[in-house]
């Protein structure tokens, strides 16, 4: 969910993403400006989290790799020496020499190939499983994008928005410092007093703590942006852009419909369930017998009646495995395993019920921020009015200097309003965006 920034008069307080400090040092500085696709593209560019996935999704392959395995021979080359102290012997007459059976000194050499024949579909399930999970792995980069795209925008929107605000505060500044000026020209007249003049001085100052407050906030999103982007050693990154309003029609059904179908939680939860079907089929064919056939070409010493001579060899085999009892661990695994699959059950209806609240709530955002745009519009207008007449009304002498002070103090928050209700707007499609699974990279 994206945050938004209010006002809370006199200051400006901005709901912005919290960061560890402010950079001191100086460092280079980026040399040509980031418009919003180039930050975000240069924020998924950086980002070791990326990196650190597509590992897993290689990982993942090779697992998938391994699994195809099982479906080729396996053939293994073994050559062993065994020396037998004593060895059978058999006298069968006093003065005849001992019948040996086996030699002292054995060897043997072979080549074995092994072929699981039928298995009854456990090959299958275990190729099927570490495909699943390869694609959960691919997914959860799909994720990690997503995230960092959308935070890259709202730091990049973060940054625009404290930059107009600190114009807007300069405006009023400005404004101030020239009703200053000629307060001071209508003292040294003697028209107003000391009073007036220190009074406006003190509107001064306030605007300009807010304007430091603004700063000090434009450089903590420069540090966010930096570290979004791994280059921490930058004091700043500058950005470009345009901050205005565009309103846009919302059809909440059909981003519904969108959301639902393109949203990668719901791919992720659908994935989960998925793997977990798929690791039942494993489990229910992991007790099932399997046949194999085997064979071994080699050589080897020990046939009669010379039994030092090496000679060649073939064996064949066939091989039936059945289980037959295993303490019920299979039993228990079925039972772990539709356990998981009701969960990913639930885990996929909670997850849609999220994603159609998010929906509805960044519509109701920005439904709210277009009524707030056009109060701020209506503001302005009747500020601005304000603030003429007060003017007017002092320079006349039938107003006072606090009526001024206050008519450019509400232009001003007038204005900063507005800017707010920008802000929220587009963070609200941002927010819809997001909410509807629509890519921004």
């Amino acid at each position: 969910m994206l945050s938004r920034p209010t006002f809370a008069a006199p200051l400006l307080a901005l709901g912005l993403a919290s960061v560890a400090g402010t950079a001191h040092a100086q460092g280079p500085i980026i040399s040509d400006s980031l418009a919003l696709d180039g930050t975000i593209r240069a924020v998924l560019d950086a980002n070791p989290a990326i990196t650190t996935l597509e590992e897993e999704v290689n990982a993942a392959t090779s697992r998938v790799t391994q699994s195809r395995g099982g479906f080729l021979p396996q053939v293994t080359g073994t050559a062993t020496y065994t020396r037998i102290d004593p060895v059978v012997k058999l006298q069968i007459a006093p003065d005849a020499p001992a019948f040996q059976f086996q030699p002292n000194n054995n060897y043997d050499a072979h080549i074995t190939v092994q072929y699981g024949l039928l298995d009854f579909g456990k090959k299958d399930a275990t190729y099927n499983l570490a495909e699943s999970r390869r694609i959960t792995a691919v997914d959860n980069i799909n994720v990690t994008r997503r995230d960092l795209a959308y935070s890259a925008a709202q730091v990049y929107y973060n940054i625009l928005f404290v930059r107009e605000s600190i114009k807007v505060q300069d405006a009023q500044i400005a404004s101030l410092r020239q009703h200053q000026r000629e307060m001071e020209k209508r003292v040294e007249g003697g028209v107003s007093t000391k009073f007036d003049v220190t009074t406006t001085q003190v509107r001064i100052t306030q605007a300009q703590n807010t304007r430091i407050d603004l700063e000090n906030q434009l450089q903590n999103q420069q540090v966010q942006l930096a570290r979004l982007l791994h280059k921490p050693e930058y004091v700043s990154v500058p950005v470009r852009g345009a901050f205005t309003y565009t309103p846009q029609a919302v059809d909440v059904n059909a981003a519904l419909n969108q959301a639902v179908e393109n949203r990668p939680e719901v791919k992720l939860a659908r994935d989960a369930e998925q793997s977990a079907n798929l690791n039942l089929k494993l489990i229910e064919r992991s007790n099932m017998p399997v046949l194999g056939i085997g064979g071994q070409v080699g050589a080897k010493n020990g046939y009669q009646p010379e039994l030092n001579r090496i000679r060649p060899n073939t064996v064949g085999v066939v091989q039936l495995n059945v289980p037959i009892y295993d303490g019920n661990k299979n039993k228990n695994q079925r039972i772990e395993a539709l356990a998981n699959i009701r969960g990913a059950q639930s885990r996929i209806q909670d997850t849609q019920e999220q994603i159609r609240a998010d929906v509805r709530q960044a519509a109701n955002n920005m439904q709210a921020s277009t009524a707030r745009y056009e109060n701020s519009q209506l503001q302005i207008s009747q500020a601005s009015d304000a603030l003429t007449r007060a003017r007017a009304r002092y320079r006349y002498g039938v107003g006072s200097n606090l009526d001024v002070l206050d008519a450019e103090t509400s232009l001003a928050q007038a204005r900063l309003a507005r800017l707010q209700a920008i802000y929220n707007y587009t963070l609200g499609q941002y927010q819809l965006k997001r909410a509807t699974g629509e890519q921004i990279w």
